[in-house]
């Protein structure tokens, strides 16, 4: 039923002062309670870069602690029952966390290098879930297992110390509000400022707190316990099936739950640490008022009964607030102000309207029945274990195998109806139990999916597919732009943006002399790596982490090869990180996505050991291109990519994806033989080329065009990173620096581009070597000058359809960007559509700026009529 490591003690006879007992007791809980959840943020962040995404490493991660305690209870639950010295076993275990926590530190890389090598470079569906759940449980259970002991040595050990019976309420609520605490400053402050290591290190000095504590406050010795009467059995395996019941439900509700909410939130660190956090309040909130309203109620198991109904009417109401979770997080980011704060608040607010009323009851349903196993002769390590076993089977049940096979809705309705079967035949026949199930029908025929896809005016859902890790769309608008989206939140590109796509495989591949293989890592809508195998000399790999973004961009890619499977195109269902790492092929050029830095996982992908394993995988004069999201990412947190990258690339240089003012995009390149690129090699490159496709389309004309994308060198990128932390597999900076400008930007992308430029100073020698004529150098640096002007040029512009309103503010700027260089198309098309345009209305107007044009473009006064198409004069250039 819980989300985390929760510690039910009791009360106990001490040998500290007695009116210090209960407070060290408690103190001793909630520091047991923050060490769990730490442990377990910890883990997860470190599991996920061998899991290949946060969500699977949740899911596994989840599982091996819940399988750990439940074998730690059975296995030693029995002898701790039986023991006088039950603090011994309690300090012991203590101990071997903080021991195992400690190997773990050391461990969890080579560790997950072994489990990277024998999940391979391409594993089938079950054998990668299969080593996900299996190896990350073998890992952590010598230190979960022990958790699983403290629990029934500790309520051995404060045996003592209880007033009356074995309710565990109180101590339960102690343990979970410290774990809510563990959730909260680690994810907010101790792992930004410490880092993953540091912070298990925290975690292994409660452990030692909590042993030392015991033993300077707690009694050595406790009664023996009777071992139950043959005569309870029936009973007590009706209250222990029960228990296990309650733990799958409740696990599986925030599975799913967490799941849904993922396509609302912005599915950060932060978004994982507030849903966490609020399940666990809400769990001690109901043990609290079990044990103050409750525990004293006469008829056991009639409130039980009544527990189970409300309890599935809570999770009807919960999973009835999902359908308002949009509107609610809509209405409170209007009401709060744009700010991280508020943005973290009314992703805590969606999260409290879905878990609130449910973990209340589940806290007190949990305690509840924890009690009536005991009254039936079930120990306590006997209750624990298989409540943590259901828990356990519940990450594997609903979040792999049912969430994708029926759909969230139906799955949740399924966990409500779960609750009201648990109930006893007499209450089966009570409204109580009919009024939920008529309502979980009534959802089930009547209520819309719990798929959430933000429509543009006039669209339609080209297809929707829920996969095991996340749910992919393909969005339409009504005037055939469409959109490809993961959890709705996250977007992969359009086919509106197919020369820029293309341009981000082309620029790479056309730097290198004479690519014979490429990776791409990262899918998206597919063109950039269906551009890059319109080479007929380049076979392209493309890994892609979702099996359902492979399937969707077969719509987008149609553009490119007409819908066709390419030949030369391998697409791979794999995870980006363990591809490079297990695969053994060598790659000319490798280009990776500008994944954004934000979303769940994708930090660990700008890595320096992310980049020293690409490295591995380039062949002998081989180029890496890391592109890179401006308009999603804040200059801090550049500063740490860019730092991370040349530690591993020291000769990387930075480029432009395109001119774009709304997405730019900025790419570092490394080189395996830290060379510095050929003008005269570029130039043969480009005539060599046999793309069936015309470069110009791409604003590929020449050898200026290719070279002009070039934005700095290694000196000006050193500069730029400054004294910037690496962004590193233990310290994640990006994962946890990202989000604020998601959440709240301080800027628009245009102004971080600008600013970028003007921190960035290039000159042609710090990229190029210019073996033959020196104009060249002269021309590439105007060429970078003309580039600069035309993107400051366009920050303050307003796009108009009216040719009139825009030649007055594009007229004279971009006409000053031509004199400054020729070279540079990017300023060429727009004004010589814009007078194509202007023709149709006032052709003597038109025929004078054509004259200004030639002016500045004597070599191809007369070419860019008979190329270009009367278009909007605002569409976008590369």
């Amino acid at each position: 039923m819980r989300a985390g490591l929760d510690l039910p003690f009791g009360r106990m006879k001490t040998i500290a002062p007695a009116a210090w007992r209960g407070p060290i007791a408690l103190l001793l809980m909630a520091a047991s309670g923050f060490a769990g959840l730490g442990y377990q943020i910890v883990w997860t962040q470190q599991s996920s870069v061998w899991l290949g995404h946060e969500s699977a490493a949740v899911l596994a991660v989840v599982a091996a602690f819940f399988g750990g305690l439940a074998l730690g209870a059975f296995t030693m639950g029995p002898r701790i029952e039986r023991s006088a010295r039950p603090l011994r076993w309690y300090v012991a275990s203590e101990l071997a966390i903080a021991a195992w926590g400690l190997v773990l530190i050391v461990a969890m890389a080579p560790f997950g290098a072994w489990a990277l090598d024998l999940t391979g470079a391409q594993p089938s569906v079950l054998w990668q879930w299969t080593v996900a759940f299996c190896a990350t449980f073998l890992l952590l259970l010598p230190a979960t297992a022990a958790m699983g002991a403290t629990l029934p040595a500790i309520e051995r050990a404060t045996a003592q110390w209880r007033l009356a019976g074995r309710s565990i309420a109180a101590p339960y609520a102690s343990n979970t509000f410290g774990a809510v605490l563990g959730v909260l400053a680690t994810a907010f402050w101790l792992l930004p400022e410490l880092g993953l290591a540091r912070t298990a290190g925290v975690c292994i000095a409660l452990n030692l707190f909590c042993a030392v504590g015991a033993l300077a406050a707690l009694t050595p010795h406790a009664a023996p316990v009777a071992p139950p009467s043959a005569s309870s059995s029936p009973a007590r395996r009706a209250a222990l099936a029960r228990l296990a019941a309650t733990g799958l439900l409740g696990i599986g509700y925030e599975v799913l739950v967490a799941r849904v909410l993922g396509q609302l939130t912005e599915d950060t660190v932060y978004t994982f640490a507030m849903l966490l956090a609020v399940y666990l309040v809400g769990s001690a909130f109901g043990a609290a008022f079990y044990r103050h309203r409750l525990e004293r109620r006469g008829d056991s198991q009639a409130l039980g009964d009544r527990l189970f109904c409300a309890l599935a009417a809570a999770c009807l109401i919960g999973t009835a607030s999902l359908w308002a979770a949009e509107r609610i997080k809509t209405a409170l980011q209007q009401a709060l102000g744009p700010s991280m704060s508020a943005a973290v608040s009314a992703e805590a607010a969606l999260a409290l309207a879905a878990f609130g009323l449910p973990t209340i009851v589940m806290g007190a349903l949990f305690s509840h029945l924890s009690a009536r196993a005991s009254a039936d002769g079930a120990s306590f390590g006997q209750s624990l274990a298989v409540n943590t076993l259901g828990a356990a089977v519940a990450p594997l049940l609903f979040g792999v195998l049912l969430a994708p096979a029926l759909g969230p809705k139906s799955a949740l309705l399924l966990v409500a109806s779960g609750y009201l079967a648990l109930t006893t035949r007499r209450a089966r026949l009570r409204a109580a139990v009919w009024g939920p199930a008529l309502i979980a029908l009534a959802l089930a025929a009547l209520a819309p999916p719990l798929a959430f896809v933000d429509m543009p005016d006039g669209g339609h859902i080209v297809s929707y597919r829920e996969g095991t890790m996340a749910a992919v769309s393909v969005v339409e608008d009504r005037d055939g732009v469409a959109r490809l989206r993961i959890d709705n939140r996250q977007q992969e590109g359009s086919n509106s943006s197919l020369l820029v796509d293309g341009r981000q495989a082309l620029l790479p591949v056309l730097l290198h002399r004479a690519p014979k293989r490429a990776l791409f890592l990262g899918l998206g809508t597919g063109i950039t790596a269906s551009v890059a195998a319109q080479d007929p000399t380049l076979q392209v790999d493309a890994v892609e982490l979702l099996p359902e973004v492979i399937a969707a961009s077969r719509y987008f890619t149609a553009a490119v090869d007409d819908g066709k499977a390419h030949p030369r195109l391998h697409l791979i269902a794999s995870d980006a990180r363990r591809y490079v790492r297990a695969t053994p092929q060598q790659y000319d050029v490798i280009v990776a996505d500008n994944f954004h830095p934000a979303r769940s996982g994708s930090g660990a992908l700008y890595t320096v050991e992310h980049f020293e394993a690409v490295r591995a995988r380039m062949a002998e004069g081989g180029i890496f291109c890391q592109w890179l999201p401006l308009h999603q990412l804040d200059l801090a947190t550049l500063r740490s990519i860019v730092r991370s990258f040349i530690d591993v690339y020291p000769n990387g240089a930075a480029i432009l994806a395109s001119n774009s003012l709304e997405t730019p995009v900025l790419g570092l390149v490394g080189t395996r033989n830290e060379s510095r690129f050929d003008i005269d090699a570029v130039r043969d490159r480009l005539a060599r080329t046999a793309f069936p496709m015309d470069l110009a389309g791409f604003g590929i004309d020449d050898e200026y065009a290719l070279l002009g994308s070039f934005v700095a060198g290694p000196k000006a990128l050193a500069r730029f990173a400054g004294d910037a932390p690496a962004n590193t597999d233990d310290r994640p900076i990006v994962a946890y620096r990202a989000p604020r400008v998601t959440y709240a930007p301080d800027s628009r992308p245009r102004d971080r581009l600008i600013a970028l430029l003007h921190e960035l100073v290039i000159a042609p020698g710090d990229v190029m070597a210019f073996s033959t004529d020196p104009d060249r150098a002269r021309r590439l640096a105007a060429y970078w000058t003309a580039r600069n002007r035309f993107i400051e040029a366009g920050r303050d512009v307003r796009p108009s359809a009216n040719v009139q309103q825009m030649l007055a503010q594009v007229r004279e700027p971009l006409l000053s960007v031509l004199r400054t260089s020729p070279d540079f198309r990017p300023a060429y098309d727009p004004l010589m559509r814009m007078a194509t345009i202007l023709a149709r209305a006032d052709k003597a107007a038109s025929r004078a700026l054509l004259a200004e044009i030639a002016q500045t473009q004597p070599g191809r006064p007369a070419a860019g009529p008979a190329r270009l198409q009367p278009a909007d004069a605002r569409a976008p250039l590369p």
